[in-house]
């Protein structure tokens, strides 16, 4: 009898810069998640519409459609058990705590480093036992 293998947590990357797309990507699968991307909110939305089961969703605020701040409430209310970290290279104060106020669950700025997402895994894995 064969053992089924445990299966991989998913994860959502949506951001407009496709080489931190692929970046972020790498990072997450040396982490055994499978991902999927999207670069713009409407391309998210149709991703969300059909696959609601991501374990993390990366969200970029500044997108040729739209602020991901703005969408944060409709992923909250479209994958309730999905973990949010935003990411932005637009790292101010006032917008960590509209995030925050938003429903965000972590808040990183770009540039990012490997080590800060695999730190923010590890964040995820603890308060959702991945």
């Amino acid at each position: 009898m064969l053992n089924n293998p445990l299966p991989r947590p998913k994860a959502l990357i949506i951001d407009d810069e496709t080489d931190i797309c692929f970046l972020l990507s790498g990072i997450l699968k040396q982490k055994n998640f499978q991902t999927t991307m999207a670069g713009s909110l409407s391309e998210a939305e149709k991703i969300v519409e059909n696959e609601t089961e991501h374990s993390v969703i990366f969200l970029d605020n500044h997108l040729p459609d739209g602020l991901g701040v703005n969408y944060i409430a409709t992923l909250k209310k479209k994958c309730p058990s999905s973990i949010i970290v935003m990411i932005t290279a637009h790292d101010t104060l006032a917008d960590r705590e509209k995030a925050t106020s938003q429903g965000v669950d972590f808040f990183i700025g770009k540039p990012f480093s490997k080590e800060v997402i695999f730190k923010t895994l590890e964040g995820i894995s603890v308060k959702t036992s991945l």
